[in-house]
This record gives structure tokens, sequence and C-alpha cells, in this order.
């Protein structure tokens, strides 16, 4: 585990996570849907493509593949090509189980939950509410923000301000665990500390790198 700053003074009461690649991984997923609908549509895509959507939102998404595609839609084709996504992936959302949780993340939540940290997820994804309830999962956290909630997306601080508010902590009690460098930027922005897991680690601006999900405990 790395520390980026001084270890801070006051009490963490709340974390809030992210969903894709710090509780559950559905990259696979993700990048299988973009793949079929941008072979439909004829556009460019591949594995580094998918790996810049990370954090982003659908339509944001869609804005990244036709740029490295180089294509143009228009504003109603755009819709159009995101809902044929969106249809493949929530298809795909039916396959995961619990066997998808990332390692050690019920035990992380489950110890969490013994020291009263309260816990929230925050996410950008319209669908994470409903991966929650399909892994059955829910019921493990006091608050759950997405995409649903939100007017902008990650890197905009928009979805940890709401999640703070939602445990009725204030944001610089809580700490947000990123695995993309726009959420990192957006925990930040919302005052909270930010603690990088995955490929948002060495982005610099995290408070905590975690090189595993359970050095949080050594934190919180």
């Amino acid at each position: 585990m790395v520390f980026t700053k001084e270890k801070y003074e006051f009490m963490i009461n709340g974390v809030i996570f992210d969903l894709d690649g710090v509780i559950v991984s559905t990259d696979k997923l993700h990048c299988l849907a973009w793949a079929e609908t941008c072979k439909e549509w004829d556009i460019p895509f591949s594995e580094d493509i998918n790996d810049m959507l990370r954090g982003v939102s659908r339509m944001e998404s869609v804005d990244i593949i036709l740029k490295y595609g180089n294509r143009e839609l228009s504003g109603e084709e755009k819709a159009s090509f995101a809902d044929a996504k969106n249809k493949r992936y929530v298809d795909l959302l039916s396959t995961l189980t619990r066997k998808d949780l990332l390692p050690n993340i019920p035990y992380v939540i489950r110890e969490l939950r013994n020291r009263k940290i309260k816990l929230a997820v925050g996410s950008s994804s319209k669908n994470a509410t409903a991966i929650l309830d399909i892994i059955g999962i829910s019921d493990w956290f006091d608050a759950i923000v997405d995409g649903n909630c939100i007017h902008n997306s990650k890197p905009d601080p928009e979805v940890f301000i709401l999640a703070a508010e939602a445990l009725n902590v204030h944001p610089r009690n809580c700490i947000v665990v990123e695995d993309a460098e726009s959420g990192i930027i957006a925990a930040k922005e919302a005052g909270c500390l930010a603690a990088a897991v995955g490929a948002a680690k060495g982005f610099g601006r995290a408070d905590y790198e975690l090189d595993r999900i359970e050095e949080l405990l050594g934190v919180v």
C-alpha cells in the first residue's frame, strides 16, 4: 500500500465504492456488448478503446468510440447506437453471480460494517442498482447513487457529493475507492479522500494506492 500524502487525522466514517472494477468486474461484458454493437454498425473497436471507457457515461463512451473509429453519427443515430449496446449489456448481466465479485470484497465489506462504517456505491452506470440486485448484495450498502441519480458523470464530483449526502457523512470524512482516473478526480473534487486500485494506481492524485482491497482496512 502506498500513501501519497501524510495520513489524515480526521476520522473516516463513510466508504464510497465505485462498482465496475472495484466491487464486481463487468469489463468483459461491457467489452463484448460494445464489440458486438460496433461490428453491427461497422465501427472499429478494440480492447484498448474499451479501457478508455472506464468510469465514463454511456453517451461519452459513444463519443470516444466514434473519435477513435473516425466515424460521425447524428444525435439520433448516437442514441440508437448507445441503446443497442445497452440492450446487449443488460442481457449479459443476467449471467452475473456472486462468483463475479472481486477477491475479498465480501470480507472487506463485512469488516467495515462491523466497524459501523457507513457504505455506499457511487457509480456513473445507470445499471449499477440492477447489477447489485442481480448479484443479491444491494442490502450490503446504506446508499446507492448511480447514473439515474446524476446529471453529470465522472470526473464531475456530483455522484460522490450525493453519495456522501445519502450517508449523512461530510465528504471530508468519506473515502472513495476507485479504479479509474476520472473517478479519482471526481473524488478529490468532491472533497473526499481517494483510494486508487487497479488501473487508477500511479495516477498521482489519490491519497492512497492499494495493491489489495483488504489494505483499505488499514486506512479506515
